[in-house]
């Protein structure tokens, strides 16, 4: 239950702090004084989004707060230790502060929450019906919900659409594999052809830069046997060679050695470099002996060339990287291969099937027995709405393929006239007629809510008369299981309330400001008198306000 209300600087509001009581609570006032501002306050606390241009003009930051008892409300206790929000026992305090940026704040008892924590909670504490409700009675969504929030299986629809989800994508996946299987055929024929025409040509590791070498020493072979002999016969061959001018050296440094001993090193690294000499001597004269000539292994190395490089070229590839496109396409292949068991995937589709096939039958059942019940009491109320002879009825019709919401369409029918055939909703009532059907519908799902809070917002626009009175009574009736808020402008449903507000705004210093009070017995009086005749009150209005307040009273 609401308990206390606090606004601070929102829209025309400088600070106003209601408290509030069980029963059934009006709120009326002139046209444009800020009855709804209430409403729109309650609402940023329970998650709407906000706008900057909300917060009074000349104020930095509207600041909104209310406490809600929750004695003997189990599942708020457990949401708010679920989510770590827990205050004091028996009590939630609910905070949003709102800077002109439209930036904004929000608290549950005292700790910082998100707009959708907001959300989740409000659901537990209020619920609004807001005066364009019956509107919405035109969308089919719109009256699947209001029968499964009757049934009380709007959880059980929520599993339904999720295990409907599930389902749609397992049948996703086993199509999505089914046709990949059929794709991946064609590409497995395409790799192995691939796969076996480089595998024809039996590269080997480092094949192309061993060709490129080859080729290059083939090619030049002539020159480089020429090459190799002639550095043969300038260290060796000639008679003015360079071993024979070093041998001359070497002979007359060592007689010279004789005398200086110093020499005796020179003469050492002389012998080393005669003896390199030597070797490379014999390294060149075994380097030209073992070139090949031939010039039919040219021809064979440019033939295993010209045959690599056109491959490389056919697949978009330098030729050194040809055996690394083979080892792409065997593993291409490979992962192919071990494709997705299409089979599994079968079985797991006809498991998520069978699983929204239970849940979707059981939200049927649910359906059809809610939807006998609340049609029965839909149209009783619209009797007393002065709609005799009319009919409701709701209608389900088998879905040719299950549904995202079920196996079944949901369809709000009425015959607004005796006599007439039941048609549905959008196609047969007036303006009127819709807006009382809505009423009739609010005050039935509202009889077995589970939130302790109910806030009509002028849901009794457009009616008037013996009708407006009637209204008044079955809101009173809500009111002794609820706490239920009115906000009206028909004096018949305003003398029904066991408490009355008044909200009214005034000017000071250039700046208009509302105000909520509450209102004692002639304050009441006066207040339902200026609804009965407008500004000028008579006698005659205040009498007729006082009877309809006394006997209403008596009725209580």
């Amino acid at each position: 239950m609401l308990l206390s209300l606090t606004v601070k600087d929102f829209v025309i509001v400088d600070s106003i702090a209601l408290d509030f009581s069980a029963g059934f609570t009006v709120l009326t006032g002139e046209t444009g004084a800020g009855k709804s501002i209430l409403l729109d306050a309650l609402g940023l606390l329970l998650g709407d989004r906000a706008e900057g241009a909300q917060v009074r003009e000349g104020a930095e930051r509207a600041e909104i707060t209310a406490e809600f008892s929750t004695a003997d409300r189990p599942e708020v206790q457990a949401w708010l230790d679920d989510n770590s929000l827990t205050g004091d026992d028996g009590v939630v305090l609910l905070r949003r502060l709102l800077d002109r940026s439209g930036r904004s704040r929000s608290f549950i008892n005292g700790q910082a929450a998100t707009l959708a924590q907001l959300k989740q909670l409000g659901e537990f504490l209020v619920d609004i019906h807001g005066q364009h409700a019956h509107q919405s009675l035109m969308k089919a969504d719109s009256q699947r919900e209001l029968l499964d929030a009757y049934a009380g299986s709007s959880a059980l629809a929520r599993d339904v659409h999720k295990a409907w989800q599930e389902w749609q994508a397992a049948r996703q996946a086993r199509s999505l594999a089914e046709k990949r299987s059929r794709e991946s055929e064609v590409e497995r024929e395409r790799l192995t052809w691939q796969i076996n025409e480089l595998s024809e040509l039996d590269l080997q590791p480092d094949e192309w830069n061993a060709l490129n070498q080859s080729h290059s020493r083939l090619a030049n072979a002539a020159e480089l046997v020429q090459s190799a002999q002639l550095a043969v016969d300038t260290l060796s061959e000639q008679d003015n060679s360079c071993l024979t001018q070093l041998a001359q050296v070497q002979s007359r440094l060592s007689k010279l050695a004789n005398l200086d001993p110093r020499l005796a090193d020179t003469l050492s690294l002389l012998d080393s470099v005669d003896a390199e000499l030597r070797e490379v001597v014999y390294s060149l004269r075994d380097y030209a002996s073992d070139i090949d000539q031939d010039p039919s292994q040219l021809l064979e190395v440019e033939r295993r060339i010209d045959l690599l490089m056109t491959t490389a070229r056919k697949y978009r590839v330098q030729p050194a990287d040809l055996a690394e496109k083979l080892a792409d396409w065997q593993g291409q292949l490979a992962a192919l291969e071990a494709s997705v068991d299409i089979e599994a995937l079968s079985v797991a589709e006809a498991a998520s099937l069978a699983r929204y096939r239970t849940l979707a039958e059981a939200l049927s059942g649910k359906r059809r027995q809610a939807a006998s019940e609340l049609s029965d009491r839909i149209a009783g109320e619209m009797q007393r709405l002065a709609m005799g002879g009319s009919r409701f009825a709701i209608e389900l019709a088998a879905l040719a393929e299950p549904g995202a919401h079920g196996l079944e369409s949901i369809e709000y029918l009425v015959a607004a006239n005796a006599g007439t055939s039941l048609r549905p909703l959008a196609k047969v009532v007036s303006g009127g007629e819709l807006s009382r059907i809505s009423l009739a519908m609010q005050v039935v799902i509202s009889q077995v809510a589970s939130v302790p809070t109910l806030i009509f917002d002028e849901v009794d626009v457009g009616i008037g008369g013996r009708v407006a009175e009637v209204i008044g009574h079955m809101l009173r009736g809500l009111g002794e299981r609820y706490q239920v808020l009115c906000i009206t402008h028909l004096p018949q449903v305003a003398s029904c309330g066991r408490h009355h507000w008044q909200v009214s705004k005034s000017e000071r210093q250039g700046r208009v400001s509302s105000q909520i009070a509450p209102l004692d017995q002639e304050q009441r009086i006066l207040e339902i008198a200026r609804m009965l005749g407008g500004a000028e009150l008579t006698q005659t209005t205040r009498e007729h306000a006082a009877e309809m307040l006394a006997s209403n009273a008596a009725a209580l």
